[in-house]
């Protein structure tokens, strides 16, 4: 006879040592945070959105599971691509084999690979790119400036892009963070395609640099959503993918706020990384936890995890984890 269990009940059966108990004992410890009314920040670096992250994340987010997001420019961007564009993705399942001459007739197809898939440059940089533009001259015309997450945000919630759907909304993690307004920051934004894009008019005199909010004022919002978030419960948690700039900038706030503005502040309440990057000298990324006590970003009572391996594997498991919304059959 079978029966039912979950997958956080799997992650209670089958992992028990090493990396596999790192990982179910940071699943139960985010549980607990939330069970205990606290808040998760999403700190997300490499290519996630590419990887399809927003398969999980999404729901994640719509069941209020995260409740604000670092990432990177490509990772907000590349979250619309894959929901205008999903059909004309290409996968290369044998990249390893790849030549030279193998990425240069890519290119010349007008696809930008990522490792085994590719971004298709007509259907999603050349769709997105005059819609967001439209907003950038409203903008300016208006006299008005904005974060590039919420130039985002309004080209989602307008429903410009609707027609141009290949990929499932309900996977566009993107698209449920704009419906709830989601606090982002979203540090050097400039590097990726679109904030190369924006550069380009910029240089070209066709849009204002200035219509764009910049890395400083995301930190100065960044102070006031964080202590908004971190009052509740057991505070604002900190669930960090990959390392870089998208992790460095929104843990700093913790310090910022208290020995720049001289204000109180609540420590974080949990820390989480996944990343396969080693300790090594001046590693940011590879850097252990308790490291980042000195810098006085956490304490020495914070909950602390390191999951070292792949996090398009970690990931989608802890979140479905958590939100508890499969059984499997079970001799």
């Amino acid at each position: 006879m079978k029966k039912e269990i979950s997958i956080l009940g799997l992650f209670q059966k089958l992992f028990h040592n090493f990396n596999a108990r790192a990982m179910k004992d940071a699943t139960f410890a985010y549980k607990k945070h939330l069970d205990e009314g606290g808040k998760m920040l999403l700190a997300m670096a490499g290519a996630m959105s590419s990887a399809q992250l927003g398969v999980t994340l999404a729901a994640m987010i719509r069941e209020n599971k995260i409740h604000a997001i670092s990432c990177t420019g490509a990772n907000l961007e590349e979250s619309v691509f894959r929901l205008v564009a999903h059909d004309s993705y290409k996968d290369y399942p044998n990249y390893r084999y790849f030549t030279k001459e193998d990425d240069e007739a890519i290119l010349l197809r007008g696809e930008r690979r990522v490792t085994d898939t590719s971004i298709p440059e007509e259907e999603a940089f050349r769709v997105v790119e005059p819609i967001i533009l439209k907003k950038w001259k409203e903008a300016e015309a208006k006299g008005e400036r904005y974060f590039p997450h919420e130039y985002f945000y309004q080209i989602l919630l307008s429903g410009e892009l609707k027609s141009h759907y290949e990929g499932n909304p309900e996977h566009c993690w993107l698209l449920e963070a704009a419906k709830k307004n989601l606090p982002m920051v979203v540090p050097g934004w400039e590097d990726s395609t679109l904030g190369n894009i924006f550069s380009g008019y910029c240089a070209l005199e066709e849009v204002k640099p200035s219509v764009m909010k910049t890395g400083v004022e995301y930190m100065m919002y960044l102070y006031d959503k964080y202590a908004e978030l971190s009052k509740a419960g057991s505070g604002l948690g900190f669930f960090q993918i990959g390392g870089g700039i998208s992790g460095d900038f929104p843990i700093c706030v913790v310090p910022s706020i208290k020995y720049d503005l001289k204000k109180p502040v609540r420590p974080w309440g949990y820390f989480c990384q996944i990343s396969d990057s080693t300790t090594s000298y001046g590693s940011y990324s590879g850097a252990t936890p308790n490291e980042k006590i000195t810098w006085d970003k956490l304490t020495k009572d914070t909950p602390m995890f390191v999951i070292e391996s792949d996090a398009t594997i970690v990931a989608p498991l802890m979140f479905e984890a958590i939100l508890d919304r499969y059984t499997l059959a079970e001799k």
